[in-house]
């Protein structure tokens, strides 16, 4: 991707994490920052990318540009709570990705997915842009009902809440990347972990979600639990059959931060339900919960889409996950409750998507398998 492109990329992904921290300094009832934070990145950021990705250019197209710029309208607008052109917005942005899919993927139906004869990565790669033009769709049918009609009334659908599902595209693209980084040649059994897997995943999420909607204890915790066995089951797979390059590090430590979410994720709705339950003391966990998702396993995913054209990248990436992990798993939670650490939170994390995206230091070869080093 162009250098100006990830320059974008940094001032937005950078604005998106210090949004999180704005109640620092603004009272959520004034100006709640918690959308921004959310589509800043997930949206913004992320359908930018994904469509990048797609059409695999090395500047960004027309449409993606014009993707990006009313992705960015709409974030303002759902920020300010001008609901008008949030009904709107988002059906011009799932046409934008419409026309991305039905040109890279050659039919309106998503075939693909039930084909036997597509690879999982593929399959990964549809199912994340069908998942954000349907949830592009469906946020203007939530706006709806939820600000002007209220045909549906449901306790668990917010706004906020419904919004937060703009992070599975981009989680769904990142499981794209990996699975196309294993061997072709795997045995059988593999192959037929490596399909389960991806339907687990895709019908999985959506479950839960009705779940959360219904309000229900068990199924939400069978189906967390079986989200982490599956994710689990990927790091195993990726590990003995991912290829030996160096983009297999960040990978892998994104595999490792959704486990994390997942396991953070499961002892929230354990504590949700419980007879002690109380919101503030939650919170902690949950605001853990939230930047393991967002800035650790999302953002793993989305620095190996952006760089995709020049690794071996040249920095020192065991460092460079080091800073990621102290990023988000000390002091993004501990910014969310400290101003101090707000303000550190933030420049390590610019400061590693810096390093990330720009670096120009000397190659790192550690983690390129020996077949790599002979190609280069």
């Amino acid at each position: 991707m162009s250098r100006n492109f990830k320059a974008v990329l940094l001032v937005i992904m950078g604005s998106a994490l210090a949004s999180g921290f704005m109640h620092h300094l603004v009272s959520p009832e004034t100006l709640n920052f918690e959308r921004l934070h959310i589509f800043l990145f997930n949206l913004c950021s992320g359908g930018t990318t994904l469509i990048s990705f797609t059409e695999d250019r090395p500047y960004l197209s027309r449409q993606a540009c014009i993707f990006l710029a009313l992705s960015l309208i709409f974030s303002l607008c759902a920020f300010m709570q001008w609901y008008g052109p949030t009904l709107i917005l988002p059906l011009l942005l799932a046409i934008i990705v419409e026309r991305v899919r039905i040109s890279h993927f050659g039919s309106c139906i998503p075939k693909g997915l039930f084909s036997s004869r597509e690879t999982v990565s593929r399959k990964f790669h549809q199912a994340a842009l069908l998942c954000l033009s349907l949830g592009l769709i469906q946020s203007s049918l939530v706006v709806l009902n939820n600000v002007y009609t209220h045909w549906l009334i449901l306790q668990r659908l917010k706004l906020d809440t419904f919004f937060l599902g703009f992070s599975f595209p981009l989680s769904l693209v990142s499981m794209s990347v990996i699975f196309a980084l294993m061997r072709e040649k795997v045995s059988q059994v593999t192959k037929f972990l490596q399909e389960s897997a991806f339907w687990i995943i895709n019908l999985g999420v959506i479950f839960f979600f009705l779940f959360i909607l219904a309000n229900l204890f068990v199924p939400q915790v069978g189906v967390a639990i079986l989200l982490f066995l599956t994710v689990g089951l990927i790091l195993d797979i990726f590990w003995h059959q991912g290829i030996g390059l160096q983009q297999k590090a960040f990978l892998t430590s994104g595999i490792m931060f959704l486990l994390v979410t997942s396991i953070t994720g499961i002892v929230y709705i354990l504590l949700a339900f419980s007879a002690s339950y109380s919101p503030h003391l939650a919170l902690p966990l949950l605001r853990l919960h939230a930047f393991t998702a967002l800035y650790g396993w999302n953002l793993s995913g989305m620095v190996v889409i952006i760089r995709r054209r020049d690794f071996p990248l040249r920095l020192h990436s065991q460092k460079v996950i080091f800073l990621h992990w102290l990023t988000v798993l000390i002091l993004c939670p501990l910014g969310y409750f400290s101003p101090f650490f707000a303000i550190l939170a933030v420049l390590a994390y610019i400061r590693m998507l810096y390093i990330m995206l720009f670096n120009e230091g000397q190659v790192d070869r550690t983690f390129i398998s020996a077949e790599d080093r002979a190609l280069n």
